[in-house]
């Protein structure tokens, strides 16, 4: 029994460091779902479909679909909704993995 639990402990562990973490700048006030999110950089890890945003205190859990585009993304950057500053999609830099926020 004790076996099973270190071996699912360690499972969990790996799952845990593997999470990678992506770096967006916003150069101006954006929301992300119902969370207004200053100018500044924050933070962004994919947990359970959700989009995690966080900086300091703030933090912004937003549903996401992840999609694959053809190409790798050179760098992680965000697309906002034409003519608002509503967060639509952020692409992962070094992946073809884009966010797009439900």
């Amino acid at each position: 029994m004790k076996g099973r639990f270190a071996f699912a402990f360690a499972v969990l562990a790996l799952a845990v460091a593997s999470a990678k973490t992506y770096t967006i700048s916003l150069h101006e006030t954006a929301k992300a779902g119902s969370v207004e999110l200053k100018a500044g950089q924050y933070k962004v890890e994919l947990i359970d479909q959700k989009a995690v945003i966080r900086a300091g205190k703030i933090e912004s859990q937003v549903p996401v679909k992840v999609e694959s585009a053809q190409n790798k993304y050179d760098s992680t950057s965000v697309v906002y909704d034409n003519g608002t500053h509503q967060i639509r999609e952020i692409h992962l830099g070094g992946t073809n993995t884009k966010l797009v926020l439900e």
